[in-house]
């Protein structure tokens, strides 16, 4: 019995079937089309054997944004299709995910855009202000990196300890966030994130220890779970202070 893949595919197949996307795609919408572009590691080049398809649509006139995801047994393929209102709001909107959500908006390979709208669009995400930077900066310090390191002296009390590897992982992916929006640098991929956040610079002490920690799978020891966070934690506080990421303290309800 043929078992649902994925299974392997060239790129030169991969790329023939997002054309054969794009032109029905063009076949259905006609004139409402303004531009149709892969993104992702096969727009950056980067796609491996049983890497997916991801498509962007710009149509024109749409009310609400929508979306495809269908496998034909041996590949995947995603297609979104998105007002160039909607899209140019998002591209240009920045949150505690952004380094490595927004690459999609930066890496577009086009395959129909006769008004260049895909570089109207890289310019236009390359252009917000570091303000808006450092704001993303701040709301991960609380409602990420906060919450996690109270989750951990939770489980310094009173347990369970299973939780902490997992818990580690989302410390040092936050953390790496948090140096990806310091520098307004955007990983590859999720697979790559702390390897690549390693390679920024101006990193808060015991950055490095965490992300080595995660890396290695050696989570097995809580102590040395929770030392390596906490004095990533204090680092990060230091770090945060120095560059002006406060993190807000008041009693009064925020509204």
């Amino acid at each position: 019995m043929n078992m649902i893949g994925p299974k392997k595919v060239t790129r030169e197949e991969r790329m023939k079937i997002a054309y054969s996307i794009a032109n029905q795609v063009l076949e259905r919408y006609g004139s409402k089309v303004q531009a149709i572009g892969i993104y992702g590691s096969l727009a950056r080049k980067t796609d491996g054997p049983f890497s997916d398809i991801e498509i962007k649509c710009i149509l024109n006139a749409l009310d609400e944004d929508f979306s495809y995801e269908w496998t034909a047994g041996d590949w995947k393929a995603e297609v979104n299709f998105d007002s160039a209102e909607h899209i140019i709001e998002e591209a240009t909107t920045v949150d505690e995910e952004w380094p490595l959500t927004h690459g999609q908006f930066f890496n577009v390979l086009p395959i129909y855009d006769p008004k260049n709208f895909f570089t109207e669009l890289r310019a236009k995400a390359s252009s917000v202000d570091s303000s808006i930077f450092k704001e993303a900066i701040c709301r991960t310090l609380v409602e990420e990196m906060y919450e996690y390191i109270g989750k951990m002296k939770n489980i310094e009390v009173r347990g369970p300890q299973t939780f902490l590897p997992i818990l580690a992982m989302e410390i040092a992916t936050a953390g790496a966030m948090i140096l990806g929006l310091h520098n307004k640098q955007l990983f590859s991929t999720s697979a790559q994130v702390l390897s690549e956040a390693l390679s920024l610079t101006d990193q808060p002490e015991g950055f490095d220890d965490l992300c080595e920690l995660v890396m290695s799978g050696k989570l097995s020891d809580p102590q040395h779970i929770i030392a390596i966070c906490e004095n990533y934690w204090d680092s990060l506080l230091k770090w945060s202070s120095l560059h002006g990421y406060q993190i807000e303290c008041s009693t009064a309800i925020p509204w």
